[in-house]
């Protein structure tokens, strides 16, 4: 049995070869069974995300024994991965149900007060061998139940970075360089150089949110600038969703639950194939 892992290793594998490990956000059995059955078809290491609606809405000791289900069935390496959770206390509730891998997102806060809540989940995580991610800078944007406005926007300053990982004992660091939860308007604008100065400056894993409806060319060349791990949600939610309508469209009768999710099932595997592509971490083990 393949047991559910921290994301510790895969990234540095993924920092030291130079690809990135997608993350995936899950809602159900079906988009889990998806990303699992993808990742082992193409040999690549998975991250499984879960934001904190999706955990109240599927509840912890299901989709960690969903999870553990996943990683029995596959031989490559698989992690959950709490995303974009704000409450230290649900973090330490989800660690306890089996979660090893975690966001606290206090990027709202002033930057002396998320380093102090960021460094309360590091010292309970590292307890478990429970892997920490931590966002310096904010996203504009939707996800899920959080939602930043274009003028609360903030980039990472390379600088601040330094000092927010010697300060915090964080594994990973998720970096504002121009990406957004959701859909953009226009094509998005990463600023590169400053994603080269972060790598140049903090030596740990480096990741980028809002991945989903960037040109495959510039998630490419992050990557190529040292992002380890890229976040998908949004490009997964519309196929599958689009295929649920167009399958009722036709048989509005139907009320088969086995008949209607296999059409989205097979629309969201197209997706999550590409995206392996294009993360390059296709035939890592």
């Amino acid at each position: 049995m393949n047991p559910l892992l921290s994301s510790r290793q895969m990234l540095k594998d993924a920092q030291t070869y130079r690809y990135a490990v997608p993350a995936f956000n899950i809602h159900n059995m079906e988009t889990m069974q998806v990303v699992a059955d993808v990742a082992k078809a193409m040999h690549s290491p998975l991250i499984i995300a879960v934001t904190p609606s999706t955990l109240d809405y599927a509840r912890p000791k299901y989709i960690v024994a969903m999870a553990s289900a996943a990683a029995a069935y596959t031989d490559t390496p698989v992690a959950i991965h709490l995303d974009h959770f704000e409450e230290v206390g649900k973090i330490k509730e989800a660690i306890q149900e089996g979660f090893r891998s975690c966001m606290i997102d206090a990027s709202k806060e002033p930057f002396e007060k998320n380093i102090e809540i960021v460094k309360e989940v590091v010292a309970y995580a590292h307890r478990y061998d429970v892997t920490v991610e931590a966002e310096l800078g904010k996203l504009v944007g939707a996800e899920d139940d959080l939602v930043v406005a274009e003028q609360e926007a903030a980039y990472t300053n390379p600088a601040d970075a330094v000092d927010f990982v010697a300060a915090t004992g964080i594994d990973s660091l998720a970096v504002a360089i121009g990406t957004a939860h959701g859909l953009y308007r226009g094509k998005p604008k990463l600023d590169f150089n400053r994603l080269r100065e972060i790598r140049k400056k903090v030596d740990i894993p480096l990741v980028l949110h809002g991945a989903s409806d960037v040109p495959d060319e510039l998630v490419e060349k992050a990557i190529s600038l040292g992002i380890c791990k890229v976040n998908i949600a949004t490009d997964l939610k519309i196929p599958f969703s689009n295929a649920l309508k167009n399958f009722f469209a036709e048989n509005p009768l139907a009320s088969d639950p086995r008949k209607y999710m296999t059409p989205g099932k097979k629309a969201m595997q197209e997706i999550v194939e590409h995206k392996i592509r294009v993360c390059k971490s296709h035939n890592r083990y």
